[in-house]
């Protein structure tokens, strides 16, 4: 039987994977906070867990619309771009889309931006999927960016 232990003290693979986790983030970010800025700013009475959801999705959505970019601005096909951003990334996406909801939730009762709860909802959403970046980048050598 062949080993598949991975190596986890690699600082390059480390640097690597923070950087690609790094771009994830901003782009779930994006579409996250936007969502629930939005019905922090406009008060539109919706379900706290309604919002959360639909910042989930759109962090999800600008996730995959940044990766896309990022991909074809390093001269990869369209198709091939979307199709690495989805296949690649969904796994770490969904990952730090959901803690760093919960953690909003936990902390604020769900769906609340302010001052001290968006860097926690940051850090937690990059420290949950780093590891499994790094463990795809050395197991597979698959980069998405």
């Amino acid at each position: 039987m062949e080993s598949t232990r991975i190596d986890w003290s690699c600082s390059q693979t480390w640097k690597q994977s923070a950087k690609n986790t790094a771009w994830c983030l901003l782009g779930c970010s994006i579409g996250d906070f936007g969502t629930i800025l939005f019905f922090q700013l406009t008060k539109i009475p919706f379900p706290v867990l309604a919002i959360m959801i639909l910042a989930i999705i759109n962090g999800l959505i600008t996730s995959i619309i940044l990766e896309t970019l990022i991909l074809i601005r390093q001269n990869v096909e369209f198709n091939n771009a979307l199709k690495t951003a989805l296949g690649m990334s969904f796994i770490s996406m969904i990952s730090m889309e959901t803690t760093m909801n919960l953690t909003d939730y936990f902390l604020t009762g769900g769906a609340i931006l302010n001052w001290w709860v968006v860097p926690l909802m940051l850090m937690v959403g990059f420290l949950t999927p780093w590891p499994y970046n790094y463990w795809r980048l050395k197991k597979y050598g698959i980069n998405c960016h």
